[in-house]
């Protein structure tokens, strides 16, 4: 089985297993957050083709007496946070997976803003299809630089197989377990690519 063949099928089945799970996320997300109940974004995937990527909603809209949006971490109220730390934001991405936008394991689709900002090395990260989860999530996730974020990424694009995709899959299913790396050392969110970093 290729490994695409494998994503489908895969996806598609947890799509239906967890489709009481869905259902129930996105009515919280509805109403305790109102619409949108998913959280869309265009990202770079295979060869830097722009695709929409879904998430279940974490933030509210809360604005200041300016009309601004308040600080992540006010506007991450209790049901967000748990979102995050069970990662069942990311579940909306099986679709992108059945699309085929997507795979279980490759690096993260990041933001588009993003692509001048790679080096050569660095943008070997977009010759596979991105992932839910990788190999620089299991080694780190938000809790590591940009740098060996990149260089984890491309490490799997150099060496990938369908045995340390598996492996990757398990150490994901255990991290989720123990809720960990979900944030950065600073921050709610990781910090942009070029604020702090190369």
């Amino acid at each position: 089985m290729t490994k695409r063949a494998f994503d489908f099928v895969t996806a598609l089945f947890l799509v239906f297993l967890f489709s009481p799970v869905l259902i129930v996320v996105s009515l919280l997300v509805y109403f305790k957050m109102g619409r949108p109940i998913l959280f869309c974004q265009s990202r770079p995937g295979l060869n830097e083709k722009i695709f929409t990527i879904y998430k279940f909603r974490t933030m509210n809209d809360e604005k200041d007496k300016n009309g601004n949006l308040l600080s992540d971490d006010v506007r991450l109220g209790k049901l967000g946070k748990f979102i995050r730390s069970t990662s069942l934001d990311e579940l909306p991405q099986l679709f992108n997976i059945v699309k085929g936008d997507m795979s279980f394991v490759g690096p993260r689709p990041l933001l588009v803003e993003y692509l001048p900002l790679y080096n050569d090395r660095q943008r070997k990260r977009h010759d596979v299809v991105p992932g839910i989860t990788g190999w620089a999530q299991v080694n780190g996730r938000n809790a590591i630089s940009w740098e060996q974020k990149f260089e984890l990424d491309v490490w799997y694009v150099e060496n990938r197989t369908f045995k340390l995709d598996m492996k990757i899959l398990w150490l994901t299913f255990l991290k989720v377990l123990k809720r960990s790396d979900i944030n950065s050392s600073n921050n709610i969110t990781m910090e942009k690519f070029g604020e702090t970093n190369g």
